[in-house]
């Protein structure tokens, strides 16, 4: 089948519905997911009759809700879609109310205290904005609907729900602003999102040979080969006949379920590689960056790979991110973030700019924590990744644009240059309003803003509801000021010099990865979390609480339940990888180690008696005595500490301990355990190493 045929085969996408329901119905649907009505009992019958009959005829048995519970991973309870008869026969049914509403186990999924171990019930609810698909694993297909996840009570206990809220937040004070400019066109605001998804591939042999890399998905020890990523060959060059094989059979199944799969390069690091979608509407994208994730890991495995999606899975080299391409448009069309050809006239977009430098600036711990996880905190600054710090990259043009009005002076807009290569064959490339700044956080790039800092292995949900939340905030100040306004133009200028005069501390254009700019941005007063145990409880703040209530994206209480959920999460996950480091240690290498001592001292102690200088094998001999030794001492300091920190009842002293004493401990054991790989004969080391990882795919 050609592959543009493909393309949307097994999405119960908008093409299939318009085909499927009746007209009345479809159109009733469409202003429901428009947010214009409300779903009824009648509509949803219908719609899930058509659903029903799509899938059976597809090969379908079972139909699933499938939500994104607090673990970070999505999850699926399976029910057929057979109904026994009196007469002992069956028919396949599958009713409205089984579309609009699941009821699994609320008490058994991350909840920060909202539900107890005996208050189980729980729901989910179709999200009619995101379509319905279908799953092919081996022989078995199934009807997946993508819903929300809530409590008995309607508190939220999964990641979709959040961001549903803060688009609705948003696109109500967007259109505040809008019809305060004199859009009387536009209905709804919509956020969207391009999630570029970076992974490694490692092959399955050597993945399943490291304890490390099967329960952690990184790697605690591992010494550097001699060559790693410093040639920058692997950078956009010719990608491997294995991972091309696998990246086929990827795009395959993301184009079948709608999935607009547009790029796909060698990363930096070797055996990294990056996919890019076409951007979507924030929900939408960010369930299908669930699936892609799913599917990436899915179909390595068919290829005798494995996929690593840990934001640091070897240290020494480049670690993976996934970079959050979020604007902001109308549903007739206007993207508000587009400059035009010339921005310094255009109102809307200096309107919306100023807003999201506003709301950056002010609420820049909580964008930081929305990138916060264990993996991320090997990444962040470490001259790969952006720092820790936010900033927002404007350019040098567009920061003059601001910074002429600010200051009343003549703006001149320099859109539309040619820029000539000094070759006749070559064309002049139009020359775009800005440069890109790969070491910037939050960078302005033409028509959007690209948040650089989101964790590789984690939902998208969370930095889009906070963007989405603190910039509705700031356009709920600017729709008042705009209302009232009787000049538009004069409002906006006051709004844009406001705004500059006050946050553009925010705005940096230079290289984020020096020591100056943390020197630079300390003078500037910007926050530097460097550890998410730093940042989390920056949710809980005063200002954090009053934010997010007063646009109703969480209550009190879920604020401080998914604050203990990810503090308690950090501990486990540091908990884990520092056992796992001390099995590796006291089982597997030093043991080894030992044994190999051992030989040595007898092979020192046989040329000593033929009177045959060693002194070379003296010198190795007490490297590896003296490292094993300071290993040893370590391991029983580490699996202490491990214990101690599992002790303590606070969940934010826990945390710290964690990252404090374990973490710390985990660090030192490192050092030791990766000097005596260099020491010991490759062919006796007990694993497979950084060499085997990331050149031999």
């Amino acid at each position: 089948m050609p592959f543009n045929e493909m393309y949307g085969i097994n999405a119960f996408g908008d093409s299939v519905m318009r085909d499927r329901l009746p007209k009345a119905i479809y159109k009733e649907l469409k202003s429901v997911q428009a947010g214009e009505t409300e779903l009824t009992v009648a509509c949803s019958e219908v719609v899930a009759n058509a659903m029903k009959d799509w899938a059976i005829e597809k090969g379908a048995t079972h139909y699933t809700h499938w939500f994104q519970p607090m673990t970070g991973l999505t999850a699926e309870k399976h029910d057929s879609f057979i109904s026994p008869t009196s007469d002992g026969r069956a028919i396949l049914e599958f009713s409205g109310k089984e579309l609009l509403q699941g009821e699994p186990d609320a008490s058994s999924f991350p909840s920060g205290g909202l539900r107890a171990t005996f208050e189980a019930r729980g729901y989910t609810a179709w999200d009619v904005t995101s379509p319905a698909f279908l799953s092919e694993d081996g022989s078995c297909k199934t009807l997946v609907i993508p819903t929300a996840f809530v409590g008995y009570h309607g508190e939220a206990l999964d990641k979709k729900t959040p961001l549903l809220r803060s688009m609705q937040a948003i696109n109500t004070q967007a259109m505040r602003v809008l019809r305060a400019m004199g859009n009387t066109t536009s209905s709804r605001a919509i956020t969207s999102v391009g999630p570029e998804q970076e992974y490694f591939l490692v092959s399955e042999e050597f993945f399943n040979a490291r304890q490390d890399l099967f329960l952690t998905g990184r790697t605690v020890f591992g010494a550097l080969p001699p060559k790693g990523q410093e040639m920058e060959d692997h950078y956009f060059g010719k990608i491997p006949e294995r991972a091309s094989a696998f990246m086929t059979e990827v795009n395959e199944e993301l184009w079948k379920l709608g999935i607009p799969a547009k790029t796909q390069h060698n990363e930096v690091a070797p055996n990294q590689f990056e996919l890019a979608p076409i951007y979507g509407v924030s929900n939408v994208a960010t369930d299908q960056n669930h699936l892609v994730m799913m599917t990436l890991k899915k179909v390595a495995r068919h290829h005798g790979l494995v996929c690593l999606l840990h934001e640091k899975p070897y240290r020494g080299v480049n670690g993976s991110g996934k970079h959050n391409n979020w604007s902001i448009g109308t549903d007739d069309g206007l993207n508000l973030l587009n400059p035009g050809q010339t921005p310094g006239e255009n109102l809307t977009f200096l309107v919306f700019v100023s807003a999201v430098l506003e709301a950056v600036d002010t609420y820049a711990p909580l964008l930081r924590l929305s990138a916060a996880n264990t993996g991320n905190d090997h990444r962040l600054g470490a001259n790969e990744a952006p720092p820790a710090i936010i900033s927002v990259f404007l350019g040098d043009q567009l920061q003059a644009i601001f910074e002429g009005i600010a200051n009343g002076k003549p703006v001149v807009s320099q859109e539309g240059q040619k820029l000539a290569l000094g070759v006749n064959t070559l064309p002049k490339l139009p020359q775009d309003l800005t440069d890109r700044n790969r070491t910037s956080p939050f960078a302005f790039t033409g028509n959007k803003f690209e948040f650089r800092m989101v964790p590789s292995s984690e939902s998208i949900s969370g930095p889009n509801f906070v963007l989405n939340t603190i910039v509705a905030e700031v356009l709920d100040g600017i729709a008042g000021k705009l209302e009232g306004a009787k000049d538009l133009p004069s409002a906006v200028k006051d709004i844009v010099t406001d705004t500059w005069k006050k946050h553009s501390r925010i705005v940096f254009n230079g290289n984020g990865y020096t020591e100056d700019w943390v020197t630079e941005a300390v003078r500037r007063g910007l926050p530097n979390l460097t550890s998410s145990v730093a940042a989390w409880p920056h949710f809980a703040s005063d200002e954090s609480v009053r934010i997010f209530t007063k646009h109703k994206v969480f209550t009190k209480e879920e604020i401080h339940a998914r604050l203990d959920i990810v503090l308690e999460k950090y501990s486990k996950q540091i908990n884990i990888e520092a056992g796992v480091a001390f099995e590796m240690a006291t089982r597997e290498i030093l043991p080894v180690c030992s044994a190999y001592a051992v030989d040595l001292a007898a092979q020192v102690s046989a040329l000593e008696a033929s009177k045959v200088p060693c002194a070379s094998l003296k010198t190795r001999l007490a490297d590896i005595a003296g490292a094993v030794e300071e290993a040893a001492q370590i391991a029983v300091k580490l699996d202490a500490a491990r214990i101690k920190a599992k002790g303590v009842s606070d969940a934010l002293e826990q945390a710290e301990a964690s990252r404090d004493a374990v973490f710390a401990a985990m660090e030192e054991l490192r050092a030791p355990v990766d000097r005596l790989e260099k020491l010991m004969p490759k062919d006796l080391w007990p694993m497979p190493t950084y060499e085997d990882l990331l050149f031999r795919l």
